[in-house]
């Protein structure tokens, strides 16, 4: 039997420790536990669908880059049709640039006067590689905050660079935004006062809808978002702005967005990998079909008569939307997984059976929630041929793991 290889890795080193490296090319069985393995075969098949989606309806595709934080992914889904990415941090959008992603939109509030320092310092990074930054913002404190920030960036380096800002507005998540109407009108008003930013927009994304459990649900809750962002959009260019685009949508949400008339960019990153929670959603018939392509890989160490204890515990997998599922093969389709603690899982047999997996056998976990399990991890395994009879065909870089300012 072969020696399993996944020794610690360093997201700041330049290269694979050679005996990452020598992980390419060994089956599945090889990947020590536990493991972020990708099942590259059903990443593809999601990509392609989506692809295919935002040619039908004629809408851009901004992935969220926050899921997967590896600018390699990010480039994958650009020669896909993607347009570039979106990130929730400053330190992502870095991140993404230094990997060779040069179309990003920070899709949040950025207040702090030394990170907006950084990002008027990446608006003029990417100009050379005819990239674009473009920010969300809510306040006019914030909008005067940004402007001070590019003017004193333009007046150290003696480049006038331009930042493309989006009015972010509340239809729904409750949380960062302005309400629509009036109180938007005059954020865009507040933008076209100061040269070095460009009203590009509206910011109208729901996040409580992505997780509507009835399709009919999410279809009411983005009916209602985007009525509200077409009136904003209306109000605004009576005001003589254009409002050159509105963006917004999920991974739960994205089919009514598209079909609105009025969203042009869909900013869907969770499809790529699919959780556990999304997994729970009703699916509209009309949307494509994705697949679940992450997956933790873990070890039963310890078995009892009534359960198993696997290694994968919070350590390796988010649990806020819940606890993981036991991937279905086999026996492991009669498992549940409950917490375990930190270090640990209980593998018990679900309703109707007694089958405990024997100790040495090897499982797959579907995460509860992408995003934050990706942040747990270093590193990304890439497999093709199955999670059973696989071979490991590359390493992924988690590399804004941790990037969180």
């Amino acid at each position: 039997m072969s020696t399993p290889l996944v020794p610690p890795f360093s997201r700041n080193s330049s290269r694979l420790p050679a005996t990452l490296a020598a992980l390419i090319g060994k089956p599945v069985n090889d990947i020590d536990t536990p493991a972020l393995v990708i099942d590259l075969d059903a990443m593809k098949r999601n990509i392609g669908r989506m692809s295919e989606f935002v040619k039908k309806h004629n809408v851009a595709w901004r992935p969220h880059a926050k899921l997967h934080k590896s600018s390699t992914l990010a480039k994958l889904q650009i020669k896909a049709g993607a347009v570039g990415v979106c990130v929730q941090k400053t330190s992502e959008a870095e991140v993404m640039m230094a990997g060779g992603v040069y179309n990003i939109y920070i899709s949040n509030q950025v207040i702090a006067a030394h990170k907006l320092a950084r990002v008027a310092a990446l608006t003029q990074a990417l100009t050379p590689h005819g990239g674009q930054l473009a920010i969300a913002v809510d306040s006019v404190e914030g909008i005067e905050r940004l402007a001070g920030a590019m003017n004193h960036a333009r007046g150290a380096a003696g480049v006038a660079t331009i930042i493309d800002v989006f009015v972010e507005l509340d239809v729904g998540q409750g949380r960062c935004g302005v309400l629509p109407g009036r109180a938007a009108v005059l954020l865009a008003l507040e933008i076209r006062k100061h040269p070095a930013l460009r009203f590009a927009g509206l910011q109208a994304y729901n996040g409580k809808a992505q997780h509507i459990r009835s399709a009919q649900g999410r279809q009411s809750a983005i009916a209602l978002a985007a009525a509200a962002a077409q009136q904003t959009k209306q109000m605004i260019e009576a005001e003589g702005i254009t409002v050159g685009l509105i963006t917004g949508a999920g991974t739960g949400s994205f089919l009514h967005e598209a079909a609105s008339g009025v969203y042009g960019e869909l900013q869907t990153g969770s499809f790529l990998f699919m959780d556990a929670d999304y997994a729970q959603n009703e699916r509209d018939p009309a949307q494509p079909q994705f697949e679940h392509a992450l997956f933790v890989k873990t070890q039963v160490i310890s078995t009892h008569s009534t359960h198993a204890v696997c290694d994968a515990g919070h350590k390796s997998h988010a649990i806020d939307t819940g606890l993981p599922l036991v991937h279905a093969f086999d026996t492991e389709s009669e498992l549940t997984y409950d917490n375990g603690g930190d270090e640990h899982g209980i593998l018990r047999p679900a309703a109707g059976s007694q089958r405990v997996p024997k100790l040495g056998s090897m499982l797959w976990l579907i995460p509860g929630h992408c995003d934050p399990t990706v942040n747990l991890h270093n590193i990304m395994i890439g497999v093709t041929g199955g999670l059973r009879s696989g071979t490991v065909q590359r390493i992924y870089r988690v590399d804004a793991r941790g990037a969180m300012t």
